[in-house]
């Protein structure tokens, strides 16, 4: 049903006459699922040992992951027919098509997350096929060698820090996280005595699937196409970092006595168990078992009591993200109680370190 969510527009345009359904997108996350959420409340089940086992074995649950691109592509040349120069939308239309189809691009990462973590070569390709739409391909070597590691730290670009706006914390992420991945490649690459330009560096191949997608387009549909095709990625890409904001806000973890951090654990990520949200995002609201098990796949994640749990689901924790103090006033008491009030505990910005921890 998410992908699908971007081929609704038209449909729903073309039986009402309603162009305010060009931006069925946000209004599905953003309005419509918040209240679904505060409707059926928690979830709070978790899986038992046997059915573990089950679900583990389960293909249903790979499908609903793997069905996820051709319906995202299907949308996505849809889109471009309707983008492209001649066609009846006006440029306000097109935008709201822009935004409907980011929206999915979004979630279509996550997606790539769920894939990226898995062991079987095919689920991988898949992963970096998922991030051709929104330009983000890094994000398959970043995530799973750099964030897993550094998780909850300073250290990390995806963590986010107390103190630190949506906004300031999206350029960090996106900039730090290609460094980083840039690094971790060549890293790997130098392991394997091979080249930066081998075909099996997997920067190259998420890049190259980007470049055929996007050029593609432009050569089947016009360069017109071209400027929504960047929209939707950009906000595709900042719906990811956005969820990347909200996980891992003001967390920090402990250190051992040797100065090295100790291994991750439920109380390092941000917990959410919302029954629509965590359907519509394959279970990735509950964080805390993912960084704790990274190879559980989503269907077998569980919630624990120990988690900080946040007071809503990502969509209505985004919303509020996207205006600093009301973001602020929200969460920011959340992180003082998650650590007893005693906030040198917590990962802070420089500035508000420098106020709150030191003399």
């Amino acid at each position: 049903m998410t992908p699908i969510s971007a081929l609704v527009p038209s449909q729903l345009v073309y039986w009402t006459d309603a162009p305010l359904f060009w931006w069925s997108g946000p209004i599905v996350v953003f309005v419509i699922v918040p209240l679904i959420d505060w409707w059926l409340g928690d979830d709070g089940s978790n899986p038992s040992a046997a059915d573990f086992e089950v679900l583990n074995c389960v293909r249903f649950y790979r499908w609903c992951t793997w069905l996820f691109l051709p319906i995202q592509f299907a949308a996505l040349l849809v889109a471009c027919v309707l983008w492209r120069d001649g066609s009846q939308l006006d440029l306000a239309d097109k935008a709201g098509l822009a935004l409907s189809v980011g929206v999915v691009a979004g979630m279509g990462i996550n997606v790539a997350h769920e894939l990226g973590h898995r062991h079987e070569g095919i689920e991988r390709w898949l992963a970096k096929i998922t991030l051709s739409q929104s330009l983000y391909g890094h994000f398959y070597v970043e995530h799973n060698r750099g964030h897993h590691v550094r998780v909850a730290t300073p250290d990390d670009p995806a963590s986010a820090r107390m103190g630190e706006s949506l906004y300031a914390f999206v350029l960090r992420s996106v900039t730090g996280g290609f460094r980083s991945a840039l690094r971790l490649e060549r890293a790997r690459l130098a392991r394997r005595g091979l080249r930066w330009w081998s075909i099996r560096n997997d920067l190259l191949q998420s890049w190259a699937m980007s470049a055929v997608v996007f050029a593609a387009a432009a050569v089947v549909f016009g360069a017109g196409v071209l400027p929504f095709l960047l929209l939707q990625a950009a906000i595709g890409v900042f719906l990811l970092e956005s969820v990347n904001y909200v996980e891992h806000y003001g967390l920090l973890r402990e250190r051992r006595p040797d100065g090295r951090y100790r291994r991750v654990t439920p109380r390092d990520s941000w917990n959410s168990d919302r029954i629509a949200t965590n359907i519509l995002l394959f279970h990735v609201q509950r964080h805390s078992d993912h960084h704790a098990n990274p190879g559980r796949r989503y269907q077998t994640l569980r919630t624990f009591d120990e988690s900080p749990q946040l007071p809503f689901g990502y969509a209505t924790m985004i919303l509020a993200a996207m205006v600093p103090w009301l973001w602020r006033k929200v969460i920011d008491p959340q992180v003082a109680s998650h650590y007893d009030g005693d906030l040198s505990r917590a990962n802070l910005a420089p500035r508000l370190r420098a106020s709150t921890v030191e003399p």
